[in-house]
């Protein structure tokens, strides 16, 4: 709330990953220069300093931060080896004393395991890094995973993606306690994104399918990897796999988790992305190659699984170098909000 001291309490651990930490300190300890009023806490489980995944030890101000009157928030980041943290007792149990005073609770990345290990994350929409998404499904079934979206915030719990995304989340923060204006300045400062365009599966790994165990079914995987722009209709991958069509579509949405259609969209959006990234063919040579027949069919099927459109995948994930005169007119940004 604008005019009130905000209390921020990160919570720090063995082994928590260091950008986890230092990023969304970063961000609220930015914020002050511009107007907010953050004091901004790390805590531990035993009052003391905490080596983090890069081996930096970092220290803290104590075990438990007594929360003056004004509104506060609780951090709790992440740390890869997530099944230590939660067979963290000491760690489990701050989290849940910490998170009984708080008025927002906040984790980064893996953080999202000690939320829900702590009990507070039963029956909400959650967020983690999309590759340890469906780890958290299957570990607390109680919680709705969701593996795309930069952050969720379900009640007065927020959870992120992974890593760099608690910066994303903490710039949210920053504008809805203090405004657009404080926000834009962070962002501006730290030269990130305001808000981020697309979501997770933009970072995510290549195309990863069930290994299916019935050998039709892996030649028709095979069939459609090794030419993604053939004419692959259902006929077509019926007889490639010597199966009735109506027997290799059960079949997929047994052993692969999907249909032929979304399996071959799946393959041709890949070949896509390799061609964007490495290649220098337009937009239209790409929907081409990998299919898709037309730009606007490439453009449609890159908005709706990646948030993104072909062109900027390729700005953002070719090169590191700006194109030609983004050096001197390139706001770095990206889009603010009005």
């Amino acid at each position: 709330m604008p005019g009130r001291k905000h209390t921020i309490t990160v919570v720090a651990f063995e082994g928590v990953q260091l950008l986890d930490v230092t990023g969304p300190v970063e961000v609220f300890t930015t914020a002050n220069q511009y107007g907010a009023d953050y004091d901004v806490r790390i805590v531990s489980p035993t009052g003391l300093g905490v080596r983090t995944s890069s081996g930096v030890t970092i220290g803290v101000d104590g075990m438990q931060a007594g929360f003056p009157p004004g509104p506060n928030t609780v951090v709790v980041p992440g740390r890869k080896d997530w099944r230590s943290a939660v067979a963290d007792t000491t760690l489990i149990d701050l989290v849940h004393r910490l998170a009984e005073g708080a008025d927002r609770v906040v984790s980064v990345c893996a953080g999202a395991f000690v939320l829900a290990e702590a009990g507070l994350l039963n029956g909400r929409r959650v967020a983690t890094h999309w590759e340890m998404a469906a780890q958290l499904a299957a570990a607390y079934a109680d919680t709705r995973v969701e593996d795309n979206p930069i952050f969720i915030q379900d009640g007065h719990v927020i959870t992120s993606a992974g890593v760099t995304a608690g910066i994303d989340l903490a710039l949210h923060l920053v504008e809805r306690d203090w405004g657009a204006d404080v926000a834009r300045g962070v962002a501006r400062e730290l030269v990130v994104f305001m808000a981020r365009p697309g979501g997770q599966a933009q970072f995510s790994a290549r195309l990863v399918t069930r290994e299916p165990r019935h050998a039709a079914i892996r030649r028709v995987l095979d069939h459609v990897a090794a030419d993604p722009a053939g004419e692959h209709t259902l006929d077509s991958l019926a007889c490639a796999g010597g199966l009735s069509r109506r027997h290799l579509a059960r079949l997929f949405r047994t052993e692969v988790g999907m249909t032929p259609g979304q399996y071959v969209e799946s393959v041709r959006t890949e070949a896509a992305r390799a061609l964007l990234e490495g290649g220098s063919g337009s937009v239209e040579e790409v929907a081409q190659q990998a299919g898709f027949g037309s730009s606007e069919s490439l453009r449609r099927v890159f908005q709706h699984t990646l948030g993104v459109s072909p062109s900027a995948y390729r700005a953002r994930f070719r090169s590191t170098v700006p194109e030609p005169g983004e050096l001197s007119g390139a706001h770095p940004v990206g889009r603010t909000f009005p």
